[in-house]
């Protein structure tokens, strides 16, 4: 595919078309969208949270605050139960491996699908059988009846509803923030909302484990999954209906493969963020074993650590949320996994507990920087139409590579030791954040006029604004 041809499938938005009338902007229905922000409220709201102004994603900020603890929660009930029954650092990878395979066979089928059905329907049920799944973990573990291969065919239940949940809730994004203005600060708002999930969950995992056991985090966690129910179905979204793709699935497959294949913006930056995911994100499945082996503490030792990390990547949310334009993220990238890779070199150095929690602070920035900024990029440029199935590559590089990155993190902690086998990841990291630098310049040429089109940055003139030391969309 030509990539100079990308750009022609753009719709161009001009300051003409922002500055539109209220009666124009009725339409041929003579109403106001239900989501449309309200002037009071939006005029309140700091800029870092402006995406608040629209009703549907307040809905859906509230509703996935209180699930994402769960989540957290699980997370680390989930790996601390597994250490507890088997003593192995190769079945946390295993664990780990069969919750995220899944996902990388489906992710790419689930993207069509996302984008050839009514994406609020596809999570409200992703949703309810994430519910059915947690309660039937903490069904088995309060009644003392779990093993690990239960464990494991559960991880790969989720992994399943993950595939159409991720690509789903990503894409949904731009239907709950009407215009381009306000995505970027949503996506950064998403990841503070992860992020403070993060902190809280496992630190709350922790001191429920030690005080009650495992199958309560399980409980919780199941039961938060109705507050994302109920915060979906009480948004009121456009009338307009579902519009089906004419062309067949093979042919969709075929389509986003050559969009995200053929473009080397999304290219590169999808392939950053695989490596970072098969290199780097695993590290939390050897998390237990920090905790109890290396650290020489408890279930509140690995929440603590859990929560360090958090700690970092609820400050690289927050600034992200702060930033006032999409501009500049492009250099934070390499800069983000380097900083992750160099804290999981340092974490494998440290033998102390307040040295290895403040290593975590630059693995949560690091990692969250990254994830956030090579999102926002994607979804900034990526056009509607392709924006599911883009989406279900984005989430196949997130979560699809995580299982051989689990699978290889678990079977190195084995052999070499979980310290030795985080520094070789971060090693990994740091050399890939390099070569990724080494595209920046090439990268930034071809978004530069999606940028412009998108009103971003102004019309460049012959010479561009980046070579006359101005304004660069990376």
């Amino acid at each position: 595919m030509q990539e100079g041809g990308i750009f022609q499938r753009h719709h161009r938005i001009t300051h003409e078309e922002k500055e539109i009338s209220p009666k124009a902007s009725q339409g041929i229905a003579g109403g106001v969208p239900p989501d449309r922000p309200r002037r009071g409220w939006g005029g309140g709201v700091s800029h870092g949270w402006r995406a608040l102004r629209h009703r549907n994603f307040r809905l859906f900020f509230s509703g996935q605050s209180v699930s994402l603890i769960g989540t957290w929660m699980t997370r680390l009930a989930t790996s601390w139960l597994v250490y507890q029954l088997t003593g192995s650092a190769l079945w946390l990878g295993v664990v780990g491996f069969a919750g995220q395979i899944p996902t990388f066979f489906l992710a790419a089928v689930a993207g069509v699908w996302v984008d050839r059905l009514n994406r609020r329907q596809v999570l409200v049920w992703t949703q309810a059988l994430a519910a059915v799944q947690s309660l039937a973990l903490a069904a088995l573990t309060l009644s003392h009846r779990i093993t690990i291969l239960e464990i494991v065919l559960l991880s790969v239940f989720q992994g399943l509803i993950n595939a159409f949940d991720m690509p789903g809730r990503q894409a949904f994004l731009t239907e709950m923030v009407e215009g381009p203005e306000d995505l970027g600060n949503a996506i950064a708002l998403n990841s503070t909302m992860v992020n403070l999930a993060r902190l809280v969950g496992p630190s709350l995992a922790g001191l429920i484990i030690a005080g009650f056991g495992e199958g309560y985090c399980f409980l919780i966690d199941g039961m938060s999954y109705f507050a994302v129910i109920a915060s979906l179905l009480a948004m009121r979204m456009n009338a307009a209906p579902v519009k089906r793709a004419a062309a067949s699935m093979v042919e969709q497959l075929k389509e986003g493969w050559a969009y995200v294949s053929g473009f080397a913006p999304v290219r590169t930056i999808l392939l950053i963020f695989a490596l970072a995911s098969l290199m780097g994100m695993p590290y939390s499945v050897l998390m237990p074993i920090f905790a109890s082996r290396v650290l020489h503490g408890g279930a509140h030792t690995l929440g603590f650590l859990m929560g360090a990390a958090g700690v970092g990547a609820l400050i690289s949310a927050v600034s992200l949320a702060l930033r006032k334009s999409v501009l500049g993220l492009g250099r934070m990238i390499p800069i983000a996994f380097a900083t992750f890779g160099a804290g999981l070199v340092l974490l494998g150095l440290s033998r102390i507990l307040w040295l290895s929690l403040l290593v975590m602070l630059p693995i949560g920035f690091g990692m969250m920087q990254g994830m956030a900024a090579s999102n926002t990029i994607i979804q900034t440029v990526v056009p509607e139409d392709r924006r599911g199935r883009v989406m279900s590559y984005y989430t196949m590089a997130f979560v699809g590579m995580a299982p051989f990155g689990s699978l290889l993190a678990g079977a190195l902690a084995h052999l070499l030791g979980a310290p030795r086998t985080v520094m070789i990841t971060g090693s990994v990291l740091i050399a890939g954040s390099i070569l990724f630098a080494t595209r920046l310049k090439e990268i930034r040429r071809l978004i530069r006029p999606i940028y412009e089109e998108k009103g971003i940055l102004p019309p460049s003139l012959t010479p561009t604004a980046e070579d006359i030391g101005g304004a660069s969309p990376m």
